[in-house]
């Protein structure tokens, strides 16, 4: 939607994420981040933290299953989505304004961490066991040549692909 604040936040769960259903049956998943900045001090020698930022996230629908499934405390994600204002009374009858996240994608840091991914199939069902055959992805294979045929993300037919592609150079990654 126009207008709207979209942020992205890196940090780690406060807390495990808490998977709640409304009345209709959709699932909605609340979690805290908190988002710390470290500073090198020069004189010191030594990073500093800066003060943390704590955020309330929310995560609907499939997305919500997913990240109660697959997240805990402690765990570093990145977080997009649109920061969101609300105000309220208290018991004592003091205005606050707290700020919310709606998430629209989160998932695990890799910087010092690995994940495995499963796909979740079509259906929102877990894609366990699932045949390659089932896999949308699964069509694009390598040639003998080590070219992609058929399909592939950004493919361009063999014969408008560049001459120069390919040749004395690898697909490989350097390590």
């Amino acid at each position: 939607m126009a207008g709207e604040t979209v942020i992205t936040v890196v940090g780690n769960l406060v807390d495990d994420p808490e998977l709640r259903y409304t009345p209709a049956g959709a699932a909605v998943a609340k979690f805290r981040i908190a988002s710390t900045p470290r500073v090198y001090d020069r004189q010191t020698s030594q990073w500093k933290d800066g003060d943390s930022l704590f955020l309330t996230c929310s995560v609907w629908r499939q997305a919500a299953e997913n990240v109660a499934e697959t997240l805990a405390r402690g765990v570093r994600v990145i977080v997009q989505g649109r920061l969101k204002q609300r105000s309220y009374e208290d018991g004592q009858g003091v205005k606050r304004t707290v700020y919310e996240l709606d998430v629209d994608e989160v998932g695990p840091s890799l910087a010092r961490a690995t994940a495995k991914i499963t796909k979740n199939a079509a259906s929102g069902q877990a894609s366990v066991g699932q045949s390659p055959t089932q896999d949308p992805w699964a069509g694009a294979k390598p040639a003998a040549n080590g070219q992609q045929q058929g399909g592939g993300w950004g493919n361009q037919p063999a014969q408008q692909q560049p001459a120069a592609q390919g040749a004395g150079h690898s697909d490989e990654p350097p390590f």
